[in-house]
């Protein structure tokens, strides 16, 4: 696939995305879709699905799937003036196959300021609850932090990063959150959007493409009947995982889980004709299989998939360039 010659919305490296986002107003105003709780709301929900479409299309190499269920879950929600619970995503895969850059990618489109949005609060277990000891204050401080946003904006949006570190037991003070109440603690939550991301399952995605590919599948074949299922069974069985033994999983509150595919040599090479497009350089064939040459991939036999990803893409090319 041919890189994009020029992005969807004028931004600097796509690896920077994910921590720096620009200002920028998004295009597409239905006030039905702002947040509405009067003179004291600030919300600057401003959602672009065009933009998210047009940019998901270009820059997210090989994750027809994961962009098919975001685009459709996403505007099915937000055609919803009244819906009847909060949007529940649960991003998995291998590292480097573009989940946290779907992440930032929804926080851009979706809000004025993106990442820096005042309403798009972003979690990591090393950061915010790096010690176990401390278990019950977390549970509290979440549970007290979630409540007051969404009280001061109902179109919030709460990224939960690296579920398979976080520990179990604190993410259950959100079920009351997830449901289909209709008021939690006297606080409107239904027009919220939750995210959580992880790796749990990427073993058992790269699986089943590997088995695809060798049964001469095409891995546009691959659907969530057949993903879904191993997903959620290797969540159940990993007791470092922010779900195990959880009554959101046993309660189906996650409306969507989102799989990233394992990606393929002509994938990280999409990757560095975006990367280079972005920092305003003409494709260079000899840097372009530099990246190649170094990166390395697997199964031993096969040399199939990138063990990074696109993960160490904009590095590499900054040190052949």
């Amino acid at each position: 696939m041919a890189a994009a010659t020029r992005s969807c919305r004028p931004w600097g490296s796509l690896l920077g995305l994910i921590w720096l986002v620009s200002a920028a107003a998004a295009s597409w105003d239905l006030n039905s879709l702002r947040c509405n709780f009067g003179s004291f709301c600030e919300c600057d929900f401003r959602p672009d699905l065009q933009g998210l479409e047009c940019d998901l299309a270009q820059h997210l190499a090989g994750q027809h799937l994961a962009r098919s269920l975001v685009v459709k879950a996403l505007k099915a929600f937000l055609q919803d003036p009244a819906p009847a619970k909060p949007l529940v995503l649960s991003l998995h895969g291998w590292t480097g196959t573009g989940k946290s850059y779907v992440s930032s990618l929804l926080a851009h489109y979706l809000f004025r300021d993106g990442l820096r949005s005042p309403h798009v609060h972003h979690f990591s277990p090393v950061i915010h609850f790096p010690h176990p000891s401390h278990m019950e204050r977390y549970k509290k401080d979440l549970k007290s932090w979630v409540q007051g946003n969404l009280t001061a904006c109902s179109r919030s949006l709460f990224l939960f990063d690296e579920m398979d570190k976080l520990a179990p037991g604190l993410i259950e003070v959100l079920r009351p959150f997830l449901g289909s109440s209709w008021v939690v603690y006297g606080t409107n939550y239904r027009k919220a959007i939750f995210i959580f991301i992880s790796n749990t399952g990427g073993e058992q995605i790269n699986q089943v493409v590997l088995e695809a590919w060798r049964s001469r599948r095409e891995r546009e074949e691959i659907g969530l009947q057949e993903l879904g299922p191993v997903i959620s069974q290797a969540v159940l069985d990993n007791p470092h995982h922010g779900f195990w033994r959880s009554g959101i999983m046993e309660e189906h509150l996650l409306d969507v889980l989102v799989p990233f595919l394992p990606l393929q040599r002509h994938h990280v090479r999409h990757c560095v004709l975006n990367e280079l497009a972005q920092l305003g350089l003409e494709p260079r064939d000899e840097v372009i299989q530099a990246v190649l040459d170094s990166t390395t991939f697997f199964p031993e036999d096969e040399q199939l998939f990138s063990s990074n990803g696109c993960k160490t893409v904009a590095s590499r090319i900054t040190f052949f360039l």
